[in-house]
């Protein structure tokens, strides 16, 4: 019984803590950890500039994938070589969450 509320302040100090590891977006920017946003993107399966977690709702930023010109907030272009950042895409622990989109991409 001891233990209970241990465990209960040591969850209230360290939920924080974790929270606030996911989602270094600045939303005014369009940039996380100075990476901007947009542009050119390589998946890639190891050793990622940053972690993304697909999401349904309340994502750090939506994404439009375009084939060209990918020169706004939020629009990817999806490439093999030659890539502005690299991307993992990852199930839990992301650095970014994103929500696919077909029109207007971007922060809030």
């Amino acid at each position: 019984m001891r233990a209970l509320p241990r465990v209960l302040l040591a969850c209230a100090l360290l939920g924080p803590a974790f929270a606030a590891q996911a989602g270094d977006v600045d939303k005014k920017s369009c940039t996380y950890n100075g990476i901007p946003l947009r542009g050119a993107v390589k998946i890639v399966t190891a050793f990622p500039d940053i972690k993304v977690q697909v999401v349904n709702a309340f994502a750090d930023i939506r994404v439009k994938r375009v084939g060209a010109f990918a020169d706004n907030c939020g629009e990817w272009k999806i490439v093999d070589a030659f890539p502005d950042f690299t991307i993992q895409l990852v199930d839990a622990f992301p650095d970014v969450t994103v929500t696919w989109v077909d029109a207007f991409p971007g922060t809030d």
